[in-house]
């Protein structure tokens, strides 16, 4: 059997659990399933979409400490990555806006508004992060604007409360100019947003 014989098995097998196609109705009747439809080789076939899976080499664990870390990554992920969106969001939202706004004066007045609205949001959110997770917060913000979290405060709120927040944050052991690395030293974490993302985690 050739290849298309196989996908056309493939095929028919997805569809045919859900119930019976047919090639020339429009209309749907009880306990019948209507899917759609394409022409192939002058034949009308059931078209389904498939969804695309993300298929990585399988990791390989030295011991049990390294499994226990690869999945307390997972749970970082899952819990940053939604926050890290949040505020792409908001910085494209915000940029946005002021861009419409007639002067510098009325532009700091609605970053205040925005600064003062995401503390209220998010701080008690924020206060529950354990310190790895504020470190990939950091990251993964870089990762979703291309802008480094210090770059966004020093455009938005200004040179001197980037460099304030830099400090704090370095007295922590952390730094808001981290870079996103995904060939890199993040490649790991690359690997599980792409999976969370796509639903296989």
């Amino acid at each position: 059997m050739n290849k298309w014989g196989y996908i056309s098995i493939f095929v028919l097998l997805l569809t045919g659990f859900n119930g019976v196609c047919y090639s020339q109705s429009t209309s749907a009747t009880p306990n019948k399933y209507i899917v759609p439809m394409c022409k192939f080789m002058g034949d009308t076939i059931p078209c389904v979409q498939l969804p695309t899976i993300y298929i990585f080499k399988p990791l390989v664990f030295k011991n049990n400490k390294e499994r226990d870390e690869y999945y307390k990554m997972v749970r970082n992920v899952k819990k940053v990555y939604p926050i890290s969106r949040d505020i792409n969001r908001i910085i494209i939202e915000t940029y946005e806006y002021i861009q419409t706004l007639p002067n510098n004066k009325a532009r700091q007045k609605h970053i205040k508004a925005v600064e003062k609205g995401l503390k209220e949001q998010y701080t008690a959110q924020m206060k529950k992060l354990t310190f790895s997770q504020g470190k990939l917060l950091i990251k993964l913000v870089d990762r979703q604007s291309n802008q480094s979290s210090y770059e966004l405060v020093k455009a938005f709120m200004g040179p001197f409360k980037a460099g304030f927040y830099q400090t704090f944050a370095g007295l922590f052991g952390a730094s808001l100019k981290k870079k996103y690395d995904p060939d890199g030293e993040d490649q790991l974490t690359e690997r599980i947003i792409i999976l969370y993302e796509n639903g296989q985690l």
